[in-house]
Order: structure tokens, then C-alpha cells, then sequence
């Protein structure tokens, strides 16, 4: 267990900060999936706007809860199946 003040304040905020990044990981998975079920209903236009979202999503976690290339990938390959609706 910490004893230092400052190895105290450090847990506190690990702890902080894993809260937010698993939030927003899971906000991330959500969107992307929300996207999925959009493509395989088939309704272009849903598709269109969840997609959106989760890309958008993607983006703004990329380089701290995700790698950027991930995230490129993940965009650039839901981006296509929206596209092939």
C-alpha cells in the first residue's frame, strides 16, 4: 500500500484514470456496434448516421484509449460497408 503522499495521490488518480478510459472504451465498442446492426438491417440512412457517430467516437479515443491505426482501420472498414448498402 502507498505511503507517501504523493504515491497516495497517484492511486487516486489511476484510479481516476482508468474509470474514464474504460468509459470511453466501452463507449467506443458501443457506437461501433450500434453501426453493425445498422449495416446488416439495411436501411442506408440509419447506417449512414451510426456510423458517423462511431466514427467520430473512434477518432477522439484514438491515440488514448486505442492506437490511431486501429482506429483508421476500424473506420476505413465500416466506412465500406456502409458504402456497399
Amino acid at each position: 500500500m502507498a505511503n507517501h503522499k504523493s504515491s497516495k495521490k497517484r492511486v487516486l488518480v489511476t484510479a481516476k484514470k482508468s474509470a474514464v478510459n474504460t468509459a470511453r472504451r466501452s463507449a467506443v465498442k458501443t457506437a461501433h456496434k450500434k453501426a453493425l446492426v445498422a449495416v446488416t438491417g439495411g436501411d442506408k440512412a440509419s447506417a449512414t448516421t451510426a456510423a458517423r457517430a462511431a466514427e467520430s467516437k473512434m477518432m477522439k479515443s484514438a491515440g488514448k484509449t486505442m492506437p490511431k491505426k486501429r482506429a483508421s482501420r476500424k473506420v476505413s472498414r465500416l466506412a465500406k460497408k456502409v458504402a456497399a448498402i
